[in-house]
């Protein structure tokens, strides 16, 4: 790690390379990552088969709707999630949560994997499985921020940011894993449950592996500062409410920014997994199998994208990849519904997905950039209820939305939620530009 002072005195560290601690650390976070979006995501790959073994069957009308309702469960407790794991994460530490949501994961997976169906128990199998979908809803919200914000805080740039990255490139993989066995259990009969059981005990093995993890450098040095106040003013703990640290406050404006920034990647998942998906099944009459074939191989662009990125992120500033990226999913959108409109077999289909979802927006690779921007003591809370709240919020807004939009407007319908949430993102990265102007530390070369 290289420091440096600048000519306002502020100290910047530089670092290109990883200690054999960090990677450890980088390697626990990363393969927690994974199965707790396995976890998540198997349901929702699943549901196809599992709504038709814990819900009360319907009529084929019903069954767009069904599937809305599936998707959503999967995120929308996620606020009650960031609430939870917020105030933990800033009051307890980073490491402590990221345990809690691997074990709460595990259990959750426990419960799946045992939990009788519809057809031995009625309607109780439809309350114990909406209620796994909430432990995992939950437990997921703690997870991606707490590793991305553990990594931002024990890191610095360059290497920080593709590290950050790919913790979101491993989540994507599990989504891949999770639609793996879902392309098992519904082409060769593998017993779903099974998957499940596998989930849960790697779980608990990762959640054991976590406990190896020290505190990030940033909240035990924050920790530690207000420790010492205390100590210097006659060792008073009510003191520490009026402790600078502890008082900073968070710019609004920054926040809001962030929520903005969260708002796309949904619409595009949405888009890529679930739109599409429907488009193959009732126009090319794929079999759910099919459909989770050609999932597969999208998820894999989907992981990709994010290595791209990262990879990038190393070299250009992440925030001129962003600036890049938006220009080109604009188009890309603007496009997709001609695109669609002319479409005549799976292959043309196949290669929308792709597209879409290679360069679909995030925050990625800049999230290290934009969690800086916050309090130490509020950093978790704040992160983590944009992340939620985004998610939960537009995922209802597509999975009802462009159900009704695409009846009623065609393909064209697609707009009127992409435009709008690709013009949120743009506005909210236009705040976190202007703030690193301000600042003056805006360097693309990377200090060897």
């Amino acid at each position: 790690m290289t420091r440096s002072v600048q000519a306002d005195g502020k100290v910047v560290y530089t670092q290109t390379s990883l200690t054999r601690e960090q990677k450890e650390a980088v390697g626990l976070l990363s393969i927690g990552t994974i199965l707790e979006y396995f976890d998540l995501m198997l349901y929702v790959h699943m549901a196809v088969l599992l709504n038709e073994l814990f819900f009360e069957p319907t009529n084929p009308e019903s069954a767009g709707f069904m599937t809305a309702i599936a998707f959503c469960s999967s995120f929308v407790f996620r606020p009650v999630g960031a609430v939870i794991f917020g105030w933990l994460g800033d009051n307890f530490g980073r490491k402590t949560t990221i345990v809690i949501t691997t074990f709460l994961m595990a259990l959750s997976c426990i419960m799946m994997a045992i939990l009788p169906t519809y057809a031995q128990i009625g309607f109780a199998a439809t309350v114990g499985v909406t209620l796994c979908r909430i432990v995992q809803s939950i437990s997921s919200m703690g997870e991606v921020v707490g590793a991305k914000l553990y990594l931002t805080e024990l890191l610095s740039p360059p290497i920080q940011y593709p590290v950050v990255t790919l913790i979101q490139a491993f989540a994507a993989f599990g989504g891949l894993l999770a639609l793996g066995v879902a392309t098992i259990v519904t082409s060769l009969g593998f017993d779903w449950r099974n998957a499940f059981w596998i989930g849960a005990i790697v779980a608990f093995i990762g959640s054991l592996a976590r406990t190896r993890l020290r505190e990030t450098p940033d909240f035990a040095d924050a920790k530690l500062r207000v420790k010492n106040s205390i100590e210097q003013c006659g060792g008073n703990p009510d003191l520490i409410d009026s402790d600078p640290i502890v008082l900073e406050k968070v710019n609004y404006k920054t926040a809001i920014s962030l929520f903005l920034m969260d708002l796309i990647q949904p619409v595009s998942f949405y888009f890529t997994f679930v739109h599409c998906s429907g488009i193959l099944k009732s126009i090319f009459h794929y079999s759910a199998a099919e459909i989770i074939r050609q999932n597969v191989i999208v998820s894999i662009f989907d992981c990709l994208g994010f290595v791209a990125i990262g990879w990038l992120s190393y070299y250009i500033n992440p925030l001129l990849i962003l600036r890049f990226r938006v220009a080109l999913f604009s188009i890309i959108i603007l496009i997709c519904p001609i695109w669609l409109n002319n479409i005549s077999s799976p292959t043309e289909l196949f290669f929308t997905q792709s597209i879409v979802i290679f360069f679909a927006l995030s925050p990625n690779p800049a999230c290290s950039m934009l969690f800086k921007r916050f309090p130490v003591f509020k950093r978790f809370t704040y992160t983590s209820m944009s992340f939620a709240l985004s998610r939960s919020m537009m995922y209802a807004v597509t999975a009802f939305g462009m159900m009704y939009l695409t009846d009623n407007f065609g393909n064209y319908g697609l707009l009127i939620i992409m435009l709008p949430a690709t013009i949120a993102f743009a506005l909210g990265l236009s705040h976190f530009r202007n703030l690193e102007k301000q600042d003056e530390i805006y360097n693309p070369k990377v200090l060897v």
